[in-house]
């Protein structure tokens, strides 16, 4: 895989070529346990569904990206929106794509929407995370004990050059005392880009709560854009869990290619 440089820091990236101008380009963003190998062929149906281009790449501490300087802080989700998707977009010369996220992965697209609306097409938002819930912290932490106890740390490894980094770094955190007042709630009353959202009814990191945070924030902000109320759609699936391209791969296909199609009507 070849690699981005950003001032001392090398990132993975895999791009996937395909036709320009029939659908925005899709920039792939993680999970927290994720890397550009764990998403597997997903991105590679999609962008043949959509006839278009897409990037994906692993951040820091992830796949075979630079190991991580530190401990994560509460802020490295922001950080990640706002510091690096930027520099990773301009220096591969990505414009207006469209963002998708899975879990950590679309928090940072939501923060990225809030914060940067009119250089991206739109964002769809798989199990996003805008809380910290006693679900997610529970879940976390038993994954965590499976991890020191059983084959797991070996079997992510085969994903992570840096397998500590990628797991340590995002559970540590995730428990950490310090986060669990973490949340994005001005973000969401700032999101005014068209925006997907997508949840498992079984997810065992949040519930649908979060979706009822993101809209009930995004759609109550006084706009004089009278699309805003309706920029926000949503799909939850049955018989899913945390992963829904990965439980409910057709279903998602189908729900993203419809989105598409309503960006280039808008």
């Amino acid at each position: 895989m070849p690699h981005i440089t950003l001032n001392d820091i090398q990132l993975e990236y895999r791009t996937i070529p395909g036709e320009t101008g029939h659908a925005p380009p899709l920039v792939f963003l993680h999970e927290g346990l994720g890397s550009v190998s764990m998403w597997r062929d997903f991105p590679d149906k999609l962008t043949r569904q959509l006839r278009t281009s897409a990037l994906v790449y692993s951040r820091r501490g992830y796949g075979q990206s630079s190991p991580l300087d530190g401990p994560r802080t509460p802020d490295f989700l922001h950080h990640e929106a706002l510091n690096v998707l930027p520099k990773v977009l301009a220096k591969l010369g990505i414009e207006k794509p469209l963002l998708i996220g899975h879990s950590d992965g679309a928090s940072i697209a939501l923060i990225y929407a809030a914060n940067f609306p009119e250089t991206i097409a739109g964002a769809v938002l798989m199990a996003p995370h805008v809380l910290v819930e006693p679900i997610s912290v529970s879940s976390i932490a038993r994954i965590t004990e499976t991890y020191e106890t059983t084959d797991l740390r070996d079997r992510l490894s085969r994903h992570h050059a840096h397998i500590d980094d990628a797991f340590l770094g995002w559970s540590r955190i995730w428990l950490s005392p310090a986060f669990r007042t973490w949340n994005l709630g001005a973000e969401c009353q700032r999101l005014s880009t068209p925006t997907l959202l997508i949840q498992g009814e079984d997810d065992e990191y949040g519930t649908l709560a979060q979706l009822d945070a993101i809209q009930s924030a995004a759609t109550n902000v006084p706009s004089n854009d009278p699309t805003t109320r309706t920029n926000i759609q949503r799909l939850v699936l049955s018989n899913c869990g945390h992963s829904p391209h990965r439980d409910q791969p057709a279903a998602v296909l189908d729900a993203i290619s419809s989105f598409s199609a309503r960006l280039r009507t808008v």
